[in-house]
């Protein structure tokens, strides 16, 4: 295992940046890569903070959020290293983002996922952690970087949705304090949660009740399985995030273990995200399908239809049910 100096030493050595995070990115891989981006850019870096996905229409609020570019819509630059963030394995950056990769440049990894790959040349790997903001913080204090306003809004909101809002269990006594100090700096933590959790679009209303209304519960009311096709999420508005309110309210069910939803990609390709409740390893499942997470929260992908990767997923869940 490696430490944060040998992350520092790299970027001592180095002077421009590739920062980037998985596809699909939540609020911990946005903000950990924005941050970081910004400590570099404050050392006098040159950083490009890249992803195959754009920035969530959701998490514009953030500071910062130009940087955060989609890789298809960036001219090619070459690097000196690059640092993955929040990524348990390399292929989950994206081809786009992959072609901007040079060969014989270090690899920097900084990640809380128990699944893991530990595929750079310098890996900070710590499965206990938080978020990957949180280790973020870390290296910030390792580097004795002073921290400021914009800075703590990042950590804080990655902080807060890893760990649901203080509620899961990844919250630890460290993960408050570092709370504690982010938020000497003076924003609104309870906007940020308004922000970042709560307000359904009236327009977006009916056709978030009609998505729960056809989900199927399964195992004896065990399993709590959404399946969205491309028209049903196109339906929605950019700035609603479905899966994140579909979630929150999957997890306030009794007597659910697993909560699933699966999305289309094409016909022939499913995201597939699971969360569990109680002791059902979803991270160990995923790596069943090359997928990866932790043990309360993970995801893969399955190739074929969407009711095919439905049946495929609810049989792998209902095996691994029978062994708890």
């Amino acid at each position: 295992m490696n430490s944060y100096k040998d992350v520092l030493n790299i970027i001592r050595l180095h002077e421009r940046f590739l920062v980037t995070t998985h596809h699909n990115p939540d609020a911990d891989a946005v903000a950990s890569a924005l941050s970081l981006g910004l400590y570099l850019k404050s050392l006098g870096k040159k950083v490009h903070v890249l992803n195959e996905d754009a920035c969530p229409q959701w998490l514009k609020f953030l500071p910062a959020t130009a940087m955060f570019k989609k890789a298809s819509c960036v001219r090619r630059a070459d690097h000196d290293a690059v640092i993955i963030l929040d990524c348990g394995d390399l292929q989950r950056v994206g081809p786009e983002v992959k072609e901007f990769m040079r060969e014989g440049r270090p690899v920097v990894v900084i990640d809380h996922h128990v699944t893991n790959e530990r595929f750079g040349d310098v890996n900070v790997v710590k499965p206990k952690a938080s978020s990957t903001c949180e280790l973020i913080f870390d290296l910030f204090k390792e580097a004795k970087y002073p921290l400021n306003r914009n800075v703590a809004i990042l950590l804080y909101a990655g902080i807060m949705t890893d760990t649901g809002s203080f509620r899961f269990e990844n919250t630890t006594a460290y993960c408050h304090a570092v709370a504690e100090e982010l938020l000497a700096f003076k924003f609104s933590a309870s906007r940020m949660y308004d922000r970042l959790y709560t307000g359904i679009p009236v327009g977006d209303m009916k056709k978030f009740t009609d998505t729960i209304h056809e989900a199927r519960l399964l195992d004896n009311n065990r399993v709590f399985c959404v399946a969205l096709s491309r028209k049903t999420v196109d339906g929605f508005s950019k700035s609603f995030d479905l899966k994140e309110k579909l979630f929150s309210f999957l997890r306030s069910i009794e007597g659910i273990e697993v909560a699933v939803i699966l999305t289309e990609l094409n016909p022939q390709e499913v995201r597939v995200n699971l969360r569990s409740q109680n002791h059902f390893d979803v991270a160990r499942l995923a790596q069943d399908f090359d997928g990866g997470g932790h043990q309360k929260a993970a995801g893969c992908k399955i190739c074929g239809s969407l009711q095919q990767a439905q049946k495929i997923i609810a049989k792998a869940i209902h095996e691994r049910l029978k062994e708890i």
